[in-house]
């Protein structure tokens, strides 16, 4: 059975993708397709900002792309051997909060320890910050241009300082419609799509309601009296089984986008979004 997941490949040290191989487990072939690029942004504002990690109670990751920022502050700054030498040091000496085990695995490559990793998405880490976090020193959250306001709220409201740093931002995959494109030309439609961010859906969705359309017109061609609103009705059925969400940001942004949601992962890992999709699709389900 066919599924698809609208993200970047990204090889373990297994040398494969541990969403293809753990959905191969249960039988499923899976695709990746990327639908975003990034672009990194005040990177000489944010090379400053960790320059001085006295200035700062800790660090909050929660997205694999602003550890990336680091990574490249180090490098064109020429900072990786201070980095090495004290300032990795200095920043291991404070909380370093991170949402997810993939994003903690690149912080644990650039030398840093990591707490929180297992709370799975920014609300349960903001809970898990405020049961926590006494610094009289701000946490400094390197983020993307949409990021959710779920977690600064939360550290606002119970008085804990934060700032924010915006480091990247996402665009749209310049290869997305052609590959779409020539998935659905060779492989179908597929048993299921997995979103993993709403910036990801936004960019997406029109491209997949459009080649999911030919594949309902096969069903059941468009008669005269046939409206916009029948059509994406009938679409909406035909796909009821279909979607999935890796956490619960993007299923919130399915559903504002009046779409069912047959599968949120339990934790953002492929693990648990396999389990998630195996339980969807079973006959039983619903």
């Amino acid at each position: 059975m066919k599924v698809l997941l609208l993200k970047d490949p990204k090889e373990d040290d297994r040398g494969q993708d541990p969403y293809i191989r753990e959905l191969g487990l249960y039988g499923f072939e899976a695709t990746l397709i990327p639908v975003l690029s990034f672009e990194f942004l005040s990177l000489p504002s944010f090379s400053e900002k960790l320059s001085h990690p006295e200035g700062y109670g800790g660090l909050i990751f929660t997205s694999p792309r602003a550890v990336e920022a680091v990574e490249l502050c180090l490098e064109k700054d020429n900072k990786t051997e201070v980095w090495e030498k004290s300032l990795r040091e200095k920043w291991n000496a404070k909380s370093v909060y991170v949402v997810g085990n993939a994003t903690a695995s690149l912080v644990n490559k650039i030398g840093l320890d990591t707490e929180g990793e297992n709370c799975g998405n920014a609300e349960k880490l903001a809970e898990y910050i405020c049961s926590r976090e006494s610094s009289a020193l701000p946490l400094l959250f390197p983020c993307g241009t949409l990021k959710g306001e779920i977690l600064p709220k939360m550290l606002k409201d119970k008085g804990i300082p934060m700032e924010s740093i915006t480091v990247y931002q996402k665009i749209p995959h310049p290869g997305i419609q052609a590959n779409l494109n020539s998935y659905y030309s060779q492989q179908g439609v597929p048993a299921s799509i997995t979103f993993f961010s709403p910036s990801g859906l936004t960019h997406s969705l029109k491209h997949i309601q459009e080649l999911s359309g030919d594949s309902i017109d096969q069903i059941k061609p468009p008669g005269p009296r046939d409206t916009r609103e029948n059509c994406r009705q009938l679409w909406l059925l035909r796909s009821a089984k279909r979607f999935a969400a890796i956490g619960p940001t993007t299923a919130r942004a399915l559903a504002a986008q009046g779409l069912p949601v047959s599968c949120t992962a339990e934790s953002p890992t492929p693990s648990a979004l396999a389990a998630g999709i195996r339980t969807a699709l079973q006959p039983h389900s619903c």
